[in-house]
């Protein structure tokens, strides 16, 4: 993947920038999007609306699911209430960039 990938290694694993879509109709992971500032977010989309902290929920158990890891790995850092989101996703850098670049096509 290019360097403008929406994922940054960190001590404990990586930092991934997100664009989450909630009441999207579906849950899925729709791809790398690059925004109108050149920042590279990873695409979500969830059945659940924006309330109480259930589209973040979703999101988390979407890519806890896609990953391979157990939901506790994934923690949302920034963006509870926005659409823009930052998660820490804990474990091995390069096996996690493998897997998110496996899950996560460019376009």
């Amino acid at each position: 993947m290019s360097q403008n990938a929406p994922w940054r290694i960190t001590n404990e694993g990586v930092s991934l920038a997100l664009r989450v879509t909630p009441r999207g109709g579906r849950d899925g992971i729709e791809g790398v999007e690059a925004q109108s500032d050149g920042r590279a977010v990873l695409k979500i989309r969830v059945r659940v609306a924006a309330e109480d902290g259930a589209a973040n929920k979703a999101v988390i158990a979407l890519l806890a699911k896609a990953l391979g890891l157990a939901k506790s790995d994934i923690r949302l850092l920034s963006g509870h209430t926005a659409r823009l989101k930052q998660l820490a996703v804990d474990g091995a850098p390069a096996d996690l960039i493998a897997r998110l670049e496996a899950i996560a096509p460019s376009g």
